[in-house]
C-alpha cells in the first residue's frame, strides 16, 4: 500500500526531531605516534593522519583506538613522515606543506586550512557523535555559496545541496525519479566547492551512510553511518580537478580499457537465439552501421545458470562466438552472483563442498530467490570464493569472450528486502562480519574478483566488465551505467547529471541506456539519446522484453540515417575520446565533464545540468524534449566555434542554438585540437587516416596525439605512440611544431592530415620550421598532408 495515498496517512506520521547523540566531548589527552596524533577524548577516540600533504584521514572510535587497516577501497598508505604538532594551550595544531589541521580541545572541534589561512573544512556547535544504537555521525559547517557534488550513482540536478542522500545498494526497477533513493552504487564520496575552490570528503564506512545536505536553515552538513567508525578522509585540493585525482590516489586509478569497449555496444533483454544473435549481426553489417560488441542478457544460460550456455537456444556459442569476432564484433554475456540450487549443478555443487556460499552465524547457507529460483550467493568477502569465481570465466575465455557484464550483484534478491538478510555472516578473509556491514561492497567484490580473473585468462588483453553495483574505487575494475532508466524524455536529461556525478565521484567510464530500457521507445527519443550515447564514455543501447526493439533501424529510414551518422561520429571522435580515457587512468579527471570543473570561478557553471564538456575544450549542449528544434547554450569565457558550421562566439554568454531533429549542437573552443579518424565497421578494423583539427589561438596551445594498440596492456610498458603537437597563430603566420615524443608502436595511418579552421586565405603555415608553399584553402580553412 506505500503506493497508494496510504503512505502519507497522518497515524504514519513519524518525528522530525534528530535522534540524540552523544557528543565526543573535550579532549583528555594525546600522544604522538610518528605519522598519527591519537587523542583520547571525554567520550571517544580520535586518530588523525596524514596521506600526502593534502589528503588528512580523520578516524573516530565511541569505544576503544580507532583500526586503520580495514578499507576495502584505500589503495595507498599513509605518509610515514612525522606530524609536526604545536600544542597552544587551548588548540592544537597539525601542521603539513599544504594544510593544517586546528583542533579545538573543550569540546573536541576540528578544521582543515590551507596554507593561506583559508577555511577548507570545518565544525563549530557540532562535531563528531554518537548514539546507543552504535551509529556515528558528523556534523560540518556549510556556508551560504557552497555546492556539492558527486554522492556517485544519483537521481536529480547537477547541484546536491538541499538534498539527503543513502548510501544502501538497491535494486530498483520502479521508475527513476529525483527522489529515488538509494540506487545500485554507494560512493560515498562528494566534493564541495566554495568560492572557486575545492575540497572533498570520503566517508569510507560500508554500513548504510546517510549525506544530509539539506544545508539552508541548519548551516550544517552531516554524514552518519549505522554502525562502525567515524573514519573519513579530506581531500584539500584547492582546484577540482585537484581533489579528483587526491580521491583517486586514494581508491585507484581506473585502467585504459581495451578500444572495443569505447566503441557502439547493442544490447536487448533479451536476444534469446542464436539465429536472433546472427540476424543481428547481419542488419548491422548490410546496413554499414558500426558496432563493437553485443551483449547477451539472462536468456542465453540454461535455466539462468550462470557458466552455462542453453543448448537448445545456442547449439554452438563458441563458433558464434568466433563467427562474430570475425566481423569485428565482441560478446558480452551476463553474469549474476546467484547460483542455482541444483546437486546435479557443478557451480552450486563445488560452492558447496568447498564451502564459498555465504552463511548464516550457526553455519546454514543462505538461500535467496532470483531469476534461477531458490539461489545461493558466493561469498565474495572470502578470498578462496573469489579466486574459485575468477577461474571459472575460464568458461567464457576459452569461447573467445573477452567481456563481462555483472547484474543483480547488490545483491538484488525477490524478497521484500530487496537483498540477503542482514544477519547473514561474510567470512571477510578470517574477519567475520554480518551482510549489514558489507552489503555495499559485495558488488564491488564481485567485480574485483570478475576483473582479476578475466585479467590472468586473457593472456595480456584487457578485460571488458560492466558492473551494476559497487562501491568506491569501482573504477578500477568496471565501468558502471546507471541502471533500468525508462524510455521517457525526463530520463534523457536526467542521465547527463547522473553521468556527470559519477565522473566527480571518480568513475569515469559510465553512461545510461540509450533510448530507455523500459517502456516503449521512439524514433525522436532513441535519435535524441543516441546523439547523447556518442559522447558519454559507455555507449550502449538496451532495451527491456515485453517493450518495443530500439536498435538503430527500428524507427523507420529518416530515423535511421540519424542514429547511424551519430554512431559513426563516435568513431570518427574515437582517437580523442580514447585519449581522454588515457589521461582518466593517470588523473583521475574523466572524459565527460561538468563546465565547473574548467571554470570553477564561473558561477554560471554550477549548476548546469543539460550540457557538458569534452575534455577542456569541447562542449555538447543535447537536446532533451520533443519537438524542440532550438535550445539554450552556456558558452564560458573564451571564444568558441559552431562544430557543424564554424560559426564564432564570444564567451561568457548565452546563445540560442537551431538544432534541428539532425543537429547536436557542438562547439569547439579557440586553441583546441581535435583529432577524427576514417570510420571502420569496429575498432577491429584499423584507423589508416587520422586528422587533426586545428582551431588556433594567438596563445600558444598544445596537443599529444595518443595510440597503443587498444587490445593489450603493452603501453604499459611504454608501448605506445605519442606526438606532441605544438601551435600558434600571430597574425596571417600560423607555426605548428611537432615532434614524435614515443613510437614503440606504430599506428596504422603513416601520415596526419592538417586541418586549420579560421584562417584567411593570405596566412603562411611553417611546419618544423618548414614555410609550406602547397596548401589548400577552403571555407576559412587551410589543409595540408605531414
Amino acid at each position: 500500500m506505500q503506493d497508494t495515498s496510504f503512505a502519507i496517512h497522518p497515524g504514519k506520521k513519524k518525528s522530525l526531531k534528530h535522534a540524540t547523540y552523544q557528543d565526543i566531548g573535550r579532549l583528555i589527552d594525546y600522544d604522538q605516534d610518528g605519522h598519527q596524533l591519537h587523542i583520547r577524548a571525554e567520550h571517544g577516540f580520535v586518530t588523525v593522519l596524514f596521506y600526502d600533504d593534502k589528503i588528512v584521514r580523520v578516524v573516530m572510535n565511541p569505544y576503544e583506538k580507532p583500526a586503520l587497516d580495514e578499507s576495502f577501497a584505500v589503495e595507498i598508505e599513509p605518509k610515514r613522515d612525522a606530524i609536526k604538532v604545536i600544542d597552544e594551550g587551548e588548540t592544537l595544531q597539525l601542521v603539513a606543506e599544504d594544510v593544517q589541521v586546528h583542533i579545538q580541545k573543550a569540546p573536541l572541534r576540528l578544521s582543515v586550512t590551507d596554507h593561506q589561512g583559508q577555511v577548507i573544512v570545518s565544525e563549530s556547535e557540532q562535531g563528531m557523535a554518537y548514539n546507543n544504537d552504535g551509529h556515528v555521525i558528523c556534523f560540518k559547517d556549510a556556508l551560504q555559496d557552497d555546492h556539492y557534488y558527486g554522492f556517485g550513482e544519483k537521481t536529480g540536478f547537477l547541484d546536491k545541496r538541499g538534498e539527503k542522500y543513502t548510501m544502501w545498494n538497491t535494486d530498483v526497477y520502479a521508475p527513476h525519479n529525483p527522489e529515488t533513493d538509494p540506487l545500485y552504487e554507494s560512493i560515498p564520496f562528494f566534493m564541495t566547492l566554495r568560492n572557486g575552490k575545492a575540497s572533498g570528503v570520503f566517508f569510507d564506512n560500508t554500513f548504510k551512510t546517510t549525506f544530509d545536505m539539506r544545508v539552508d536553515q541548519t548551516d550544517v552538513y552531516s554524514f552518519k553511518a549505522e554502525g562502525g567508525q567515524l573514519d573519513y578522509y579530506i581531500c584539500a585540493g584547492p582546484g577540482p580537478k585537484d581533489v579528483l585525482e587526491q580521491y583517486t590516489n586514494l581508491t585507484g586509478k581506473a585502467p585504459l580499457p581495451p578500444k572495443w569497449g569505447l566503441g557502439y555496444h547493442q544490447s536487448r533483454y533479451s536476444y534469446e537465439t542464436e539465429d536472433e544473435v546472427r540476424e543481428l549481426v547481419k542488419q548491422f553489417t548490410e546496413r554499414e552501421i558500426p558496432v563493437d560488441a553485443i551483449h547477451f542478457d539472462i536468456h542465453y544460460m540454461n535455466g539462468y545458470r550462470v557458466f552455462t550456455f542453453d543448448e537448445d537456444r545456442f547449439s554452438n556459442p563458441k563458433q558464434l562466438i568466433t563467427d562474430m569476432k570475425e566481423k569485428g564484433i565482441r560478446t558480452v554475456p551476463i553474469v549474476d552472483p546467484g547460483v542455482k540450487v541444483d546437486a546435479e549443478y557443478s557451480i552450486y555443487h563445488e560452492g558447496v563442498t568447498n564451502d564459498l556460499f555465504c552463511k548464516y552465524l550457526e553455519g546454514n547457507i543462505f538461500f535467496g530467490d532470483v531469476w534461477p529460483g531458490k539461489s545461493a550467493f558466493p561469498d565474495f568477502t572470502k578470498d578462496a570464493a573469489r579466486k574459485w569465481w575468477a577461474e571459472k570465466h575460464e568458461f567464457y575465455t576459452e569461447k573467445g569472450i573477452e567481456g563481462i557484464w555483472n547484474d543483480m550483484n547488490e545483491p538484488a534478491v525477490f524478497n521484500e528486502s530487496k537483498t540477503m538478510d542482514l544477519e547473514v555472516m561474510h567470512d571477510n578473509d578470517g574477519n567475520p562480519k554480518t551482510h549489514r556491514e558489507l552489503h555495499n561492497v559485495y558488488g564491488y567484490l564481485m567485480g574485483k574478483a570478475t576483473y582479476e580473473g578475466m585479467k590472468s585468462l586473457l593472456d595480456d588483453k584487457r578485460p571488458f566488465l560492466l558492473t551494476r553495483a559497487g562501491y568506491a574505487g569501482v573504477q578500477k575494475y568496471a565501468a558502471v551505467w546507471t541502471g533500468d532508466n525508462r524510455s521517457f524524455w525526463e530520463h534523457l536529461e536526467m542521465a547527463i547529471p547522473m553521468c556527470l556525478n559519477l565522473g566527480m565521484s571518480g568513475v569515469n567510464y559510465t553512461g545510461p541506456d540509450v533510448g530507455g530500457f523500459a517502456h516503449d521507445s521512439n524514433g525522436e527519443l532513441l535519435t535524441r539519446w543516441t546523439q547523447l550515447g556518442a559522447f558519454t564514455p559507455f555507449f550502449r543501447n538496451h532495451s527491456a522484453i515485453e517493450f518495443v526493439y530500439q536498435e538503430p533501424w527500428q524507427f523507420g529510414e529518416t530515423y535511421e540515417a540519424i542514429i547511424k551518422e551519430y554512431i559513426r561520429l563516435r568513431y570518427k571522435w574515437l582517437p580523442h575520446l580514447y585519449k581522454l580515457f588515457k589521461e582518466a587512468s593517470e588523473t583521475g579527471v574523466p572524459m565527460m565533464r561538468p563546465l565547473f570543473l574548467e571554470y570553477p570561478d564561473d558561477e554560471e557553471t554550477y549548476q548546469l545540468s543539460d550540457q557538458f564538456l569534452i575534455g577542456r575544450n569541447v562542449l555538447i549542449a543535447p537536446v532533451i524534449r520533443p519537438g524542440v528544434k532550438h535550445r539554450l547554450v552556456y558558452l564560458p569565457e573564451g571564444v568558441w566555434y559552431n562544430y557543424w558550421s564554424g560559426e564564432k562566439y564570444e564567451g561568457n554568454q548565452r546563445i540560442i542554438v537551431q538544432a534541428e531533429i539532425d543537429t547536436l549542437p557542438i562547439f569547439v573552443k579557440q586553441g583546441a585540437m581535435i583529432p577524427e579518424a576514417n570510420v571502420k565497421p569496429s575498432t577491429a578494423y584499423d584507423v589508416d587516416e587520422m586528422t587533426l583539427h586545428i582551431y588556433p589561438d594567438d596563445e600558444t596551445s598544445s596537443y599529444e596525439l595518443y595510440d597503443d594498440d587498444g587490445e593489450t596492456f603493452s603501453y604499459e610498458r611504454g608501448e605506445y605512440f605519442e606526438m606532441d603537437v605544438k601551435v600558434k597563430r600571430d597574425g596571417t603566420l600560423v607555426t605548428i611544431d611537432a615532434s614524435i615524443q614515443n613510437d614503440r608502436y606504430q599506428p596504422a595511418w603513416e601520415t596526419v592530415k592538417y586541418c586549420i579552421h579560421d584562417v584567411s586565405s593570405d596566412v603562411e603555415v611553417v611546419y618544423n620550421g618548414e614555410k609550406l608553399e602547397h596548401i589548400s584553402f577552403e571555407n576559412r580553412t587551410i589543409t595540408f598532408e605531414r
